[in-house]
């Protein structure tokens, strides 16, 4: 089965890839506006020889792995932080609600005035972002903790930590590993935006260099990198979330299959 599908799956892509080469060659688009295939794979050629290129994925990356390590880990403890004190879900819901909606995009002007173009205005929009993935599913997967199972540990004399640890945390975890996921995707969307828009050191930054000298060719190729790159990290953000819940039942039955 996974075979036939990753057959489909590249006899699509070269048929995506086909249809790159031949619309412009026959005029329906401007190649000044839209190069072919061929000539956007010879500049993706050119790219990876340069080491300016690597210096600029290098920071792209960096920006996305620290921006995501933080949203994380401040995304499981503020959530389970808010689920298991008293009251402090209700007493926190509308902050949460008024704060999650505000696109991390708008906090841009904020993120120049304070680091200008330092890798700590891509931290700061990164963060923003990614953080209420992780938040907001910590909170549905402790919200969906079985009421007879945490009767059953308080009645066992199981204090807050362990409850935690042996009820809260095996049920949330699936819902974690999503939020990871999804976090993961939007890191690597704020990185390249904060260093397109900002100028911030990045592929980012490179693909704006290229459209604004007219480089067209290296600024599809530099554009494909950055979907490459997302391709990678959800297929690498999947592949963690099999391994940590090869207990649960949903990935065994997916590895069953």
């Amino acid at each position: 089965m996974r075979g036939a599908n990753a057959a489909l799956g590249a006899a699509g892509l070269a048929a995506f890839l086909a249809l790159g080469e031949a619309v412009p060659r026959l005029g329906l688009v401007k190649e000044a506006y839209f190069p072919p295939t061929s000539r956007i794979a010879d500049a993706l050629g050119q790219e990876v020889t340069e080491h300016a290129f690597w210096t600029a994925l290098g920071d792209t990356l960096t920006g996305w792995a620290l921006g995501l390590a933080i949203a994380i880990g401040a995304g499981v403890v503020v959530g389970l932080l808010i689920s298991v004190v008293p009251y402090l879900r209700e007493i926190t819901a509308s902050t949460i609600e008024f704060l999650r909606p505000i696109p991390s995009v708008a906090l841009i002007p904020l993120a120049v005035l304070l680091y200008g173009t330092e890798l700590r205005s891509v931290l700061l929009l990164v963060v923003y972002a990614s953080f209420w993935q992780v938040l907001v599913q910590v909170l549905y997967g402790v919200q969906d903790v079985d009421p007879v199972a945490e009767e059953t540990a308080r009645s066992y004399g199981l204090g807050p930590w362990a409850r935690v640890r042996h009820v809260l945390w095996p049920t949330a975890l699936p819902y974690v590993m999503t939020g990871v996921r999804l976090a993961a995707a939007v890191a690597l969307i704020l990185a390249v935006t904060a260093e397109l828009v900002i100028g911030a050191p990045g592929l980012g930054a490179r693909i704006a260099v290229a459209e604004s000298s007219q480089a067209v060719p290296d600024m599809y190729a530099l554009v494909v990198v950055t979907g490459l790159l997302g391709l990678l990290i959800n297929v690498g953000a999947r592949t963690v979330e099999r391994r940590a819940l090869a207990w649960h039942q949903s990935v065994r039955g997916e590895v069953a299959v």
